[in-house]
């Protein structure tokens, strides 16, 4: 999980708005810290960090693009489940970031800190979402290998076999 200093970092420490968390998911100590480069539209761009005060905990982070309507966050694990309740209990849309623009969920810190760097200079950026992957050293090689006998990048065939599962789930949902 990105830290508060990491988080600080990327803002430039330039900090535009700070409350307590409104909401309990994150205890009586959760604290919000906002940075936003003042633009509505096209150049706009938003950043958030809720934390513990008294442990310094980050439990959510999250940067809006406002330029391309999309808003990219990572909550921290041992909170999503409890975020994801108070979300219901409130009635409120768990994945929603303002009017008709949904979260995009994050897993890899890096991920987050390369579209938040490229939103912030205003520049194109991977609209995919990178996962984390453990293989066996076994494995790997054996994807190496057929990646190799396919002529594509081990990135292109990881890719690949997610897509191709992900929409094995998605029929089989549709059952």
């Amino acid at each position: 999980m990105i830290t508060l200093k990491e988080w600080m970092e990327l803002v430039d420490y330039r900090i535009t708005e700070g409350d307590s968390y409104g909401w309990n998911c994150y205890g009586a100590n959760a604290h919000q810290l906002s940075s936003w480069n003042g633009v509505h539209g096209r150049g706009g761009w938003s950043a958030n960090i809720v934390f513990d005060t008294q442990d310094q905990t980050v439990h959510e982070v999250y940067i809006c693009d406002y330029t391309h309507d999309r808003a990219y966050r990572i909550i921290n694990p041992d909170f999503q489940d409890q975020h994801n309740l108070e979300a219901k209990n409130r009635g409120e849309l768990e994945n929603q970031a303002w009017d008709n623009v949904d979260f995009t969920d994050l897993e890899v810190d890096d991920d987050f800190m390369q579209k938040f760097l490229a939103i912030v200079a205003g520049e194109d950026y991977d609209t995919r979402v990178s996962m984390s992957v453990d293989f066996s050293d076994e494995d790997l090689f054996r994807y190496m290998k057929l990646a190799h006998e396919r002529d594509i990048t081990l990135n292109q065939l990881i890719e690949q076999a997610l897509r191709e599962a992900i929409d094995r789930h998605n029929l089989d949902k549709d059952w």
